[in-house]
């Protein structure tokens, strides 16, 4: 079922939903957890862009001249959160070739769970763009709300924040934080556990994708 969150788009698309539960599987080995998480980010790429800009161009079908509509694809950002983001940003690019790229590296601080960052790099003209920030947890919201908040500071032309799982506790921080950012999630799960991390959940998506425990 579909809950009614102000400002949060579930995908319960069937495809969507099946693949998530493969990649929860703790059996699930890293290379079926990459390809898995990368097919999943093709598909949520479909309901991510249902409102992107669109505009008309002239092109010769086979039998004559028409007008047909094309999005502009440079005028989109992906925002990579470094470093799980990368699994999401290769299937998103995949959809959307000509999108750009921006990356935001930060790291959770284990004792505070703060978010502090060390790299930031995106393209020019971001006031003309528009930005799709991609990290598969949006868990106690700090990386989330971290990127977003720097990610204002360029003024780009509109921020959707998607992420595979999420939770009670995240959406409420993401939300006080940053309103006027939709959330896009395959799951919303029960709650955090002590130490951040999504219950059921996954685990470390980092570590799945690249084998690193």
């Amino acid at each position: 079922m579909n809950p009614s969150i102000p400002g949060v788009h579930l995908i319960d698309h069937p495809l969507v939903q099946h693949k998530l539960t493969l990649m929860r599987n703790r059996q699930a080995s890293t290379s079926s957890f990459r390809r898995l998480l990368n097919e999943l980010a093709m598909l949520m790429t479909y309901e991510v862009t249902r409102d992107v800009p669109m505009q008309e161009v002239q092109i010769e079908t086979p039998l004559e001249t028409m007008t047909s509509r094309v999005i502009d694809g440079k005028k989109l950002v992906f925002v990579s959160i470094l470093r799980a983001g990368t699994g999401l940003l290769d299937g998103m690019l995949g959809v959307v070739p000509g999108a750009r790229v921006g990356h935001i590296g930060l790291y959770r601080d284990p004792a505070t769970l703060m978010a502090v960052e060390y790299y930031f790099k995106m393209p020019q003209g971001m006031n003309e763009r528009d930005a799709v920030v991609v990290d598969p947890m949006l868990a106690t919201g700090n990386s989330a709300i971290a990127a977003v908040t720097r990610l204002k500071t360029l003024n780009p032309r509109s921020i959707k924040f998607v992420c595979l799982l999420t939770c009670p506790e995240g959406i409420a921080a993401m939300r006080a934080a940053h309103p006027d950012v939709p959330i896009f999630t395959a799951a919303i799960d029960r709650q955090l556990n002590d130490h951040g991390y999504i219950l059921p959940g996954l685990g470390d998506a980092g570590d799945r994708m690249f084998g690193t425990k």
